[in-house]
C-alpha cells in the first residue's frame, strides 16, 4: 500500500484517523483494539475505514472489558508488537486500571529492563457533549501520578495527528487523552511533520500574566487571551501537551517572565494536576511571583448531569476571573468576601 503524504484541512477525529492509518502502513507490528473501533469505525468514527483496509486481524473489534484489552495489549507487547488500544469512554477505564497501573506502568521497571511496553491507550476525555453519566470524565491525575506511564492531550488537528504517531514510535506506554469535544475543530494538518511528546508549546505570547491549560481548554484560553487583549492584558497561553513529564523548563521561563500563573483543567481541582503545577512552579519561581498561582477547574463533585455541565466546566468568564485574581483586580472572590 503506498503512504499518501500531504498537507490538508482535517478535523481532529480525522488527524487521528490519518496518524493510526500511517502506523499500521509503516510497521506491520502496530494493531489497533477497541469496543467497536473495526466494523463501525468507534462511536466517534476515529477509526472508520481502517478494519476495512487493513483487515480484522491488525484492527481487532474486543469485547466489553477493558481489563481484558489492556491485558491482551500487554501479552501483545511481550510478544513484539506495538498494540493501540481504544477505550471507548472516559468513564469505562477504571476496569483497565489495574492492567495499567499494575502492569503496563511497570514491567519495563520490575524487569530491569528486558521488556518494554510500547502500548498506547486512546481515551476520549472531558465534557462539553451533552452525554450521561460516566461519559465526561477527566481522570489524567490518576495515570500522571503513576511513575512508568507518559501522559499526553492534543489539544488540535496538527497535534493530534503527530502526537499520536509519536507515541505508538515510542517504547514507553502512552495514556493519549483526546478531548473529545474538540473532535470536530478544523485545522491544517502537515502528515509529515515530527511529533512531540516531550514538550510544551507556547500558542500565544503575553507578558502580563501566564495561564496554562491542555485538551480542549486550550481554545478557550486563546478566546481569554483575544477577549483580555481589548482591556490591556497581556496573556501568554501554554499548551501543556505533555501532562507528565510536565515540561515545566518552558512554564518556568514564562512564569519569570508574566510573574503571574493561572491553571486551568476540566478535572475537578483537589489534588489534580494544577496542584502539582502551582507547588513546583512555586518552588522554581517563588521570588519572581507577583501573585499566588491560580487555579480554574472544574468542582469537586461528580461530573454533574449534561444539563448543569456549562456550570462545571471552565469558561471565558471563569478563566478571565482566575486573571482578574492573578492581577489583584476585583474577582468572584473578593466580590463574595465583601458581601460577608
Amino acid at each position: 500500500m503506498m503512504l499518501q503524504t500531504s498537507t490538508r484541512q482535517l478535523t481532529l477525529g480525522q488527524a487521528i484517523n490519518s496518524a493510526l492509518r500511517r502506523a499500521l502502513q509503516e510497521d506491520d507490528k502496530v494493531l489497533l483494539l477497541g469496543e467497536d473501533i473495526g466494523k463501525l469505525g468507534g462511536v466517534f468514527r476515529v477509526t472508520d475505514g481502517l478494519q476495512a483496509d487493513f483487515g480484522s486481524d491488525r484492527v481487532m473489534d474486543a469485547p466489553l472489558a477493558e481489563s481484558g484489552i489492556i491485558g491482551t495489549a500487554v501479552g501483545l507487547a511481550y510478544r513484539g508488537y506495538r498494540p493501540v488500544c481504544e477505550i471507548q469512554f472516559d468513564g469505562f477505564i477504571y476496569p483497565g486500571f489495574d492492567q495499567i497501573v499494575a502492569q503496563v506502568a511497570k514491567l519495563h521497571y520490575r524487569t530491569q529492563g528486558a521488556v518494554r511496553m510500547p502500548i498506547t491507550i486512546r481515551v476520549p476525555f472531558g465534557g462539553g457533549i451533552g452525554a450521561v453519566e460516566h461519559h465526561s470524565e477527566s481522570p489524567e491525575a490518576y495515570f500522571a501520578h503513576t511513575s512508568g506511564l507518559r501522559v499526553v492531550s492534543p489539544s488540535n488537528p496538527q497535534d493530534a495527528h503527530t502526537m499520536l504517531r509519536a507515541a505508538i514510535a515510542s517504547d514507553d506506554p502512552v495514556l493519549f487523552f483526546e478531548p473529545k469535544r474538540r473532535y470536530w475543530a478544523k485545522g491544517t494538518v502537515d502528515e509529515d511533520a515530527p511529533g512531540d511528546i516531550e514538550h510544551a508549546a507556547v500558542v500565544a505570547e503575553g507578558t502580563d500574566v501566564t495561564l496554562v491549560t491542555y485538551g480542549a481548554l486550550v481554545a478557550v484560553a486563546i478566546d481569554a487571551a483575544l477577549a483580555a487583549a481589548e482591556d490591556g492584558v497581556s496573556i501568554e497561553v501554554i499548551d501543556l501537551r505533555s501532562l507528565s513529564p510536565i515540561d515545566f523548563d518552558t512554564l518556568e521561563r514564562s512564569v519569570k517572565k508574566t510573574g503571574r500563573l493561572v491553571i486551568s483543567h476540566e478535572a475537578q481541582q483537589f489534588a489534580g494536576l494544577g496542584a502539582e503545577i502551582a507547588a513546583s512552579v512555586t518552588e522554581r519561581c517563588f521570588d519572581y511571583l507577583d501573585h499566588a498561582p491560580v487555579r480554574v477547574t472544574g468542582f469537586d463533585t461528580p461530573y454533574p448531569p449534561s444539563a448543569l455541565e456549562d456550570h462545571f466546566l471552565p469558561d471565558l468568564d471563569r478563566m478571565l476571573d482566575g486573571v482578574d485574581r492573578a492581577l489583584r483586580k476585583p474577582n468572584s472572590l473578593t466580590d463574595w468576601r465583601a458581601g460577608e
